[in-house]
């Protein structure tokens, strides 16, 4: 009854479907409630449930608005969840917008299923629809960081901005008077639009995603870089493809190359496309919260917007491709799971004057991986198309930390913490950066297993916790009787 235990129901020894169960006395709390991707066993597992009645979970407290860390929000509320979910203000509406996109595609697979009859179920369902997304959003809560949230009578948090997208954030939980941090997703120390991320300084235990854990972004400039792939490919007469996250990797990739414009790097008349509606809105979002968010001004910001071409209309999307001028086409999703990237890949991937440019992680399992693992063809919709374009990856565009980052990070604790729990990381990752932590900062790691019970503490036996002063009341009302 006075045990404080942590249960990773996903992100454990992968980099996706973030969810962190805290079981306290008073509380138990869920930090990120995000859908798995990538290959298809771990697809599986958003069907399969978390094993016990999600009505058990009192609140939960969302780092940022990815669909690998919000997306399975609206599937939660579905089947029992009623408590408030707490957020930033840019994480509030980013996670709207992208629930909403999120619950459209479930919908429109299962329709698609249904109609070219490539399912097992009849007929096949959406994981969530767009109701049900609304739905969820009433239990949204909007918190700024540097606040203190009282949870209960041992419990509170706040947040601080950590990098990595508009509005993401580090968790302090405060839980019996000991500090255990939630590292989110931790982005770069310097990006080109975002504040600097903050950071907490006191931990007992931390909770750290370790998803570049074993390997270094490098320090070469990633203006310069950029500049030469779209030079080069230009030159060939080509066209460089930029597949994107619409959330984050989009607006800040959409600046850079303004500025790249603006210092006559690239060429003033190079159409840029960027084709995602979700980015557009994202980008808007955006544009609301520069001013207390992003290192640029919002008149800044709305410039950027004057270099580019953003096309919301899907019928408008084979006239580009079909557009023989060379030009930089950015759309979504950024690990080429789905979204409209895909039909440009289609007629791009089989020419060798082209680009396909990374810029972002690549989960196992993704279109993504496969390309810069070198594969020679590439499915898309049943088809098989060969691989001729030059597949290049920018690793300083990266939105997440690397392995000096991370270890930074932790150097800014004034005191070594208790443990370090990793999560958010593919094994060998993990197992690089637990060797890393433990030889150079003689820190205790433990990484994470999915559905498995870690013992963080226990509390003081004298304190009277509400949970059990409630069983033991309903215990003297049934003796009373």
């Amino acid at each position: 009854m006075n045990e404080i235990i942590l249960q990773s129901l996903g992100a454990a020894e992968t980099v996706t479907g973030s969810k962190h169960l805290l079981k306290t006395p008073e509380l138990t709390i869920l930090i990120d409630c995000g859908l798995f991707q990538g290959i298809k066993s771990l697809r599986e597992q958003n069907w399969h449930g978390l094993g016990f009645d999600p009505s058990e979970i009192d609140l939960i407290i969302l780092t940022h608005a990815h669909l690998d860390h919000c997306g399975y929000i609206p599937l939660l509320v579905k089947r029992g969840f009623k408590g408030d979910i707490f957020m930033t203000g840019p994480t509030n509406e980013l996670a709207q917008l992208i629930l909403l996109d999120s619950a459209k595609i479930q919908e429109e697979d299962a329709e698609n299923a249904n109609r070219h009859h490539y399912t097992k179920h009849s007929p096949a369902k959406p994981l969530y629809t767009i109701d049900d997304a609304k739905a969820s959003f009433k239990y949204f809560r909007v918190r700024d960081p540097n606040v203190f949230v009282r949870l209960s009578d041992h419990i509170h948090f706040q947040f601080k901005t950590c990098g990595h997208i508009l509005g993401a954030s580090s968790v302090e939980l405060t839980c019996f008077e000991k500090k255990i941090i939630f590292s989110g997703d931790i982005g770069r120390p310097e990006s080109a639009i975002l504040a600097s991320p903050d950071y907490f300084t006191e931990a007992d235990f931390i909770v750290m995603e370790s998803t570049y854990g074993d390997r270094l972004h490098g320090d070469h400039d990633p203006y310069d870089a950029l500049a030469a792939v779209i030079n080069e490919t230009i030159a060939q007469k080509g066209n460089v493809l930029i597949p994107s996250f619409a959330v984050g990797r989009a607006q800040e990739l959409i600046y850079m190359l303004s500025i790249l414009k603006k210092q006559g790097k690239i060429p003033l008349n190079l159409p840029i496309i960027m084709d995602s509606p979700m980015a557009s809105a994202a980008t808007r979002i955006s544009l609301n919260y520069a001013d207390d968010y992003m290192k640029i001004s919002a008149l800044e910001f709305q410039q950027m917007n004057n270099h580019i071409s953003i096309n919301q209309d899907y019928s408008n999307t084979i006239g580009f491709i079909k557009d023989q001028s060379s030009k930089i086409v950015i759309a979504a999703s950024g690990m080429l799971t789905g979204g409209r990237v895909l039909e440009y890949l289609k007629y791009y991937v089989g020419d060798n004057r082209n680009s396909i440019l990374m810029i972002g992680f690549q989960a196992e399992g993704t279109r993504g991986r496969a390309l810069l693992n070198a594969a020679h063809e590439v499915k898309i919709h049943g088809k098989y198309y060969p691989v001729k374009a030059k597949v290049l990856e920018v690793q300083g565009l990266s939105a997440h930390a690397d392995q000096s980052e991370l270890m930074n990070w932790i150097r800014k604790f004034k005191k070594a913490p208790t443990q370090i729990m990793l999560v958010h990381g593919e094994p060998c990752a993990q197992e690089a950066l637990r060797v890393k932590i433990q030889t150079e900062l003689n820190i205790p790691v433990k990484i994470m297993k999915q559905n498995q019970d870690a013992l963080l503490f226990t509390c003081e036996n004298s304190v009277v916790f509400p949970r059990l002063q409630k069983q033991i009341d309903e215990a003297d009302t049934k003796v009373k009787r």
